[in-house]
């Protein structure tokens, strides 16, 4: 097997490789990235069972091919070469017993290399049930509900995001059972028949990372165990989680004693200040206190070991009952940095019942929701 390829090329692949590798892998060879050359292209290879990410380069001026073959190489180590070597193109070689060499201009390494064959191969999805979907609106709709997936492993179900694909909308939900944060996006060519997948979390935040600013298509082929995800020349496979995810939409109230809306900078802002004390406590928790016959709004938080605080918060309306609830401000602000509006309204129905957070226009449907927490 040996190349000579543009690394800056090579990089940019290789990058976006290295986001399926873990150093923390129960199978010693996926610490590995494989890289496997026929005469069309160079294909690069990460896996970590959770996520497997394959990227093909095809040949052209950029690649030349002097003899094809497969190799395992250390990511970690192999990365930081490539990215320190010094010269536009390097020239890449296995020699025997696995031996790799790897030259640009006047460096030379020489590292160990596995047998290919040993690697695990990426699963069969069948294209028969695949769509295709906008990245931006894909990556908007992940950025939108990943961050409300639990970190609990005992309850692995909610550490993935569902998904509702219908051929005109597409659903995405997420709870960690303190808050919940739903989101729904018009399509307009959809897939024929509905499909409805649960999608772990940390696989969602590297593909929207993948996808980046850009807009680019991608195509999403839904399997048994795991779902494949094209964009361009890099695969993205992540496996699938199986079970019973709760039935969400009972969790919405839809009734409401109270609301307000404020403008997120500035409820942004003091939650900020109240948070500087209360991250201090061992109880994280601020209190909202509305007086609808006054018109006031204030937001409050306390430690017993440095102090408390206590701030009017400005807003643009208020109507309903007089209410004091107590929350976590740390999805509070998670909540308005997902928001797609300059302003939110929120809803109340008692002081411990769950409440939920809205956009201020009707026509985006975009619902979140956090439970209070008790104070005495």
């Amino acid at each position: 097997m040996k190349f000579t390829i543009n690394r800056n090329l090579f990089i940019e692949n290789l990058n976006n490789v290295m986001r399926a590798i873990s150093s923390r892998t129960t199978i010693p060879i996926l610490s590995g990235i494989k890289l496997e050359l026929t005469n069309e292209e160079l294909i690069l290879t990460g896996s970590d069972t959770d996520i497997s990410i394959e990227i093909k380069i095809p040949v052209n001026e950029d690649l030349n091919v002097e003899s094809t073959g497969s190799i395992v190489l250390p990511a970690r180590f192999f990365s930081e070469i490539i990215k320190k070597l010094p010269g536009k193109d390097f020239s890449f070689e296995v020699k025997e017993s696995f031996q790799t060499q790897i030259i640009s201009e006047n460096s030379e390494f020489t590292i160990n290399g596995l047998d290919a064959n040993n690697y695990p191969r990426l699963p069969e999805i069948s294209d028969s049930a695949s769509f295709t979907i906008s990245g931006k609106t894909f990556r908007e709709i992940i950025n939108e509900t990943q961050f409300a997936t639990s970190n609990d492993q005992t309850r692995a179900i909610l550490t993935g995001v569902r998904f509702f694909f219908k051929p005109d909308s597409i659903k995405a939900v997420a709870t960690d059972s303190h808050r919940l944060s739903q989101r729904i996006i018009a399509l307009e060519n959809g897939p024929q028949s509905e499909t409805d997948l649960i999608i772990p979390g940390k696989s969602l935040q590297e593909l929207a990372r993948i996808i980046g600013e850009t807009d680019p298509e991608v195509k999403v082929c839904p399997g048994d165990s795991q779902a494949l995800f094209v964009i361009g020349n890099l695969a993205f496979y992540s496996r699938l989680l199986d079970g019973n995810y709760p039935d969400t939409d009972r969790l919405i109230p839809t009734e409401k004693t109270t609301s307000i809306e404020f403008d997120i900078p500035e409820l942004s802002s003091a939650l900020e200040r109240a948070s500087l004390l209360t991250h201090a406590g061992r109880n994280n928790v601020v209190t909202l206190t509305l007086d609808t016959e006054k018109q006031t709004a204030k937001l409050s938080g306390k430690s017993a070991e440095i102090g408390n605080v206590e701030e009017d918060v400005s807003f643009r309306n208020l109507e309903g009952n007089n209410l004091e609830i107590s929350f976590n401000p740390d999805y509070m602000r998670d909540a308005l940095r997902a928001s797609v509006t300059d302003s939110v309204i929120m809803s109340f129905t008692k002081p411990l019942r769950p409440f939920i957070i809205n956009p201020d226009k009707k026509d985006i449907e975009f619902v979140q929701l956090i439970t209070p927490v008790r104070t005495y």
